[in-house]
C-alpha cells in the first residue's frame, strides 16, 4: 500500500465532498428563496380577463376589477340592452344572457323577451349615446349617462337624457352582470 497515494486520494475526496456540500447548500438556499417568493405571490395574482373590445389598459384581481374595465364592460352591456332594433334584439339578448349572474338570469331573460316582443310589435328602435361614465371600484358598479333616442316606424318619438346603473359581480374569474336599472339623471 502506497501511503503517499492514499493521502493524495484522501485529500481529493475531501475536496470533492466539500464542493458537493457547498453545491447542496446553495441549492437549499435557492429552494428556500423560491418558496418565499411563491408565498409572497399567493393571493396577489391578477387574472387578465378582457372585455369584448379593449380601449384602455385595466386590471382584474380575485374579487375586483379596475374602473377602466368596468367602463368598457358597462359600455358593452349598455350597447347590448339599449341599442336595439327588431332585427338585432334577439341576438343581443342571447349575447347579454352569457354575461348575466346565475341568480339574475331568469328575471333578466324574461325582461328581455318582453322587450323584444314589444319592440317587434311596435317596430321600434332605440339607440343610446353615452355621454358620461362613472365607475366605482368599491361597489363594482358603473353609472352611465347619455341620450336615449326612440324611433317607432322610423319616426322619432323620444329623445331623452337617461342614466343607468350597472352592477357587476365577480365569480370564477369572470365578471357577471347583477343589475341593470334606470336611475335619476343627475349630472355631476
Amino acid at each position: 500500500m502506497d501511503f503517499e497515494q492514499l493521502e493524495i486520494d484522501r485529500k481529493d475526496l475531501r475536496r470533492r465532498n466539500r464542493n458537493l456540500g457547498l453545491t447542496v447548500g446553495a441549492m437549499a438556499i435557492s429552494q428556500i428563496f423560491s418558496m418565499l417568493v411563491i408565498f409572497n405571490l399567493v393571493g396577489s395574482e391578477r387574472t387578465v380577463v378582457s372585455p369584448p373590445s379593449i380601449n384602455k389598459s385595466f386590471w382584474v384581481t380575485r374579487d375586483k376589477a379596475s374602473s377602466e374595465y368596468l367602463e368598457q364592460m358597462g359600455s358593452f352591456i349598455a350597447w347590448l340592452i339599449l341599442d336595439v332594433s327588431p332585427s338585432s334584439i334577439d341576438w343581443k339578448k342571447d349575447t347579454l344572457l352569457g354575461y348575466v349572474d346565475t341568480d339574475q338570469y331568469g328575471a333578466l331573460k324574461s325582461r328581455q323577451e318582453l322587450e323584444a316582443d314589444r319592440l317587434k310589435r311596435m317596430n321600434a328602435t332605440t339607440s343610446f349615446a353615452p355621454q358620461q361614465l362613472v365607475a366605482s371600484e368599491d361597489t363594482q358598479s358603473l353609472v352611465i349617462r347619455g341620450r336615449l333616442r326612440t324611433l317607432v316606424n322610423n319616426v322619432e318619438t323620444a329623445n331623452e337624457l337617461k342614466a343607468y346603473r350597472i352592477e357587476f359581480g365577480y365569480a370564477g374569474g369572470r365578471t357577471h352582470l347583477i343589475a341593470f336599472k334606470e336611475v335619476p339623471y343627475a349630472s355631476k
